[in-house]
């Protein structure tokens, strides 16, 4: 499938980018440049200005008063939402309609390449591209967790641009379809819904979605890619001889147009092939930066699955502790009955006053129980 985007390149900007794509062998990036800048460019609109502006008139009496640390974490979830809704559901949309991904072996998986999984990789890496500056610029808020998630993320997805592993753009953007849920749960602390019902059932939804598209889905697929990777460390060109001798199945390929068009099987992998006409052998550095990059994310996944459910189990837990706090006040306030003191039995207010006194020869009384006193105004027991 050829690049779904509207706009093209703007030819200076192609121009710009050869040089350093040719640099670090990123030979489709100055293809994809617009996009990821334009992607980068979004995200920065959304924060700075897009999510202060609605804030404010949305949330009046919450945003505005937020300090600066809850303003730039409020911000930063508006542009991770409006990314994984946007970003994810163009991914399931090109896993569905792009018809020659779905027909690549191994040798296409690793050195293939179809312009619409190239968009998805732009897309991607200009979020994390913004996402990288944000960390850097706020370290303090966001830790150095955080950073090393952006570092890697953004490396596997500018590797793609040789391009390297460009089938499984679309397959690794996938994880951010439990990020919704996950700003959702961040937001409601901050409109005051901590421990409410909506918060419970989106919490429900963000550990399942986490443990199904990370831990699961994220696991399974990084697998693949390792197969992938091993066998093409240990590659010899049979891809080749296969289809010459008319054993490799022919396949659509998307014109601009929308025309399908059956290839005959040199053709086809011609057009898959094209920037890596002639593979060799993987380099062992290449295998193991992408390798130990996805090796990191998938850590960082089981770690904070590990740190999301302490943090929904305290959300609830600390909901449930001031609700019997705030039982245990009403209590308190009630007026304690059957009080004995000093040979008397009284009924006690919680402020020390005896709403009843009655003594042993039967007279009943009001006033201050014995054992109490006051003191700045406030009525304390002394020490009997």
């Amino acid at each position: 499938m050829h690049d779904p985007f509207p706009i093209s390149p703007p030819p200076w900007l192609v121009k710009a980018t050869t040089p350093l794509a040719e640099y670090l062998n990123l030979s489709t990036l100055p293809i994809h440049i617009h996009e990821l800048l334009l992607a980068a460019l979004s995200y920065h609109i959304i924060c700075s200005y897009v999510s202060p502006f609605f804030s404010r008139r949305l949330f009046p009496s919450i945003y505005p008063s937020l300090p600066l640390r809850s303003r730039v974490n409020w911000d930063v979830h508006v542009v991770s939402l409006v990314q994984s809704v946007v970003v994810c559901a163009v991914a399931i949309w090109v896993m569905i309609a792009d018809e020659e991904r779905k027909s690549m072996e191994m040798e296409e998986r690793i050195w293939g390449y179809t312009g619409a999984d190239g968009m998805i990789q732009a897309f991607a890496a200009g979020y994390f591209l913004w996402d990288l500056q944000i960390c850097l610029r706020y370290l303090a808020i966001f830790g150095p967790g955080l950073l090393m998630h952006a570092v890697a993320a953004l490396v596997v997805f500018l590797l793609g641009f040789r391009p390297f592993v460009n089938y499984y753009a679309p397959t690794f953007i996938l994880y951010e379809l439990s990020s919704p849920f996950l700003n959702f749960h961040w937001f409601f602390d901050k409109l005051q819904m901590t421990g409410s019902k909506p918060q419970w059932y989106n919490g429900i939804m963000l550990l399942g979605s986490f443990f199904s598209c990370r831990l699961l889905w994220g696991t399974y697929q990084s697998l693949r890619v390792y197969q992938d990777c091993w066998a093409a460390l240990h590659f010899s060109d049979t891809y080749g001889s296969r289809v010459a001798a008319g054993l490799h199945v022919l396949k659509e390929v998307t014109h601009p147009k929308g025309i399908l068009e059956l290839m005959d099987p040199a053709r086809a992998r011609a057009e898959l092939m094209k920037y890596n006409p002639n593979p060799e052998n993987m380099p062992l550095w290449l295998g193991l930066t992408y390798l130990g990059s996805n090796m990191m994310l998938n850590t960082l996944n089981f770690y904070w699955f590990g740190k999301m459910i302490e943090t929904v189990k305290k959300r609830f837990r600390t909901s449930k502790e001031e609700a019997k706090a705030k039982e245990d006040g009403e209590v308190v306030d009630a007026v304690v009955e059957g009080v004995e003191l000093d040979g008397r039995v009284v009924k006690l207010a919680a402020d020390g006053h005896v709403m009843r006194e009655e003594g042993m020869d039967g007279e009943v009384k009001s006033g201050k129980a014995s054992g109490f006193e006051e003191a700045d105004g406030e009525t304390t027991r002394r020490k009997m």
